[in-house]
């Protein structure tokens, strides 16, 4: 079954320019998934275009559109990455028939496919479910070195969920790593709000030894606490996975999402949280999930996407 979309030059556009100037004209579509597998180093988007789980974890449809609204904005992108490093669109991964799962199995293969080619993957939402096939991925990827990762979710929510039927969803894709992987899965969540997590999972952050930093505390004025808590996970792993989703922003800078809070978190403290984990330099791998382009206002909430994703892949390349 070919769950694979490959990716269309319609989503790369921008300002026109007779040098390589802007996002849109360095992007190199590949076909058939076909990847590029030197050893030089390289950065492999992935887009997921899917919402099946968000639909399962009753939230707003809309998130399939996700993946190509982030390209939309980050085409139109100045570009300030070294002239080595290939930006390479893998296209995208869809679901079939409400068939998940067949999807989360094919991304984690891309995933850890991406990693051992040396590529830095880029992986564009679709439902926070994502992070489940992508961890995986991950987490199969590090352990074969021996090596520990963590995972650092920005997030309103733990999406540390029970399953529903016995199926997964958008709230379950920690809960679902921590049950196959145990003593190997790390976690750190930061904007964490309680009225949108009940007791149950916080409870449940304790039984997996989650870390968390709850909104009320992840402000500019506490980053001397927050930097710490960073630090001590950071240096607790050998890798880093970063999932950024996008409802943890408030939603005065993030409105198109499929669970809006007024009371997320602002652009500063979550581009100060990037550059930290960037300069550990044990990041290897990113996805940015739940925007809802139907809900959007102006592009602001994949504008933002985008910007995120072109503040890390930057501060990771350039002067590495």
């Amino acid at each position: 079954m070919n769950l694979h979309q490959n990716p269309s030059p319609f989503h790369w556009s921008g300002r026109k320019s007779d040098q390589v100037e802007y996002w849109h004209q360095a992007v190199e579509a590949i076909s058939n998934l076909k990847l590029r597998e030197d050893n030089t180093r390289k950065i492999g988007i992935l887009g997921y275009s899917g919402e099946e789980g968000v639909i399962r974890n009753q939230g707003r449809i809309g998130t399939i559109e996700g993946p190509s609204s982030i390209r939309k904005m980050l085409g139109s992108i100045a570009l300030h990455l070294p002239e080595d490093v290939p930006i390479l669109d893998y296209g995208d991964i869809f679901t079939l028939d409400q068939d998940m799962e067949s999807s989360h199995e094919a991304i984690s293969k891309i995933t850890y496919d991406l990693l051992t080619s040396s590529h830095f993957p880029v992986l564009l939402g679709g439902g926070h479910d994502l992070a489940y096939a992508h961890g995986r991925g991950a987490l199969k990827f590090v352990k074969e070195k021996g090596e520990k990762l963590g995972i650092i979710n920005l997030d309103a929510h733990f999406d540390l969920r029970p399953l529903v039927k016995e199926k997964g969803h958008s709230g379950s894709p920690f809960s679902q790593l921590a049950a196959e992987f145990q003593e190997d899965f790390h976690y750190l969540a930061l904007g964490i709000q309680r009225a949108a997590n009940p007791k149950s999972l916080f409870e449940m952050a304790e039984k997996v030894k989650a870390g968390f930093i709850v909104m009320e505390e992840f402000r500019l004025h506490n980053w001397e606490f927050i930097e710490e808590q960073i630090i001590w996970f950071i240096d607790s792993v050998d890798k880093i996975y970063l999932s950024i989703d996008m409802d943890g922003f408030s939603s005065a800078f993030a409105p198109g999402v499929s669970a809006p809070s007024p009371m997320g978190f602002n652009p500063q403290i979550a581009f100060k949280v990037f550059e930290l984990i960037v300069k550990s330099k044990k990041l290897i791998s990113l996805d940015v999930v739940e925007l809802n382009p139907q809900f959007d206002q102006d592009n602001a909430t994949a504008r933002l996407a985008a910007r995120a994703v072109e503040y890390i892949v930057r501060k990771k390349f350039v002067n590495q």
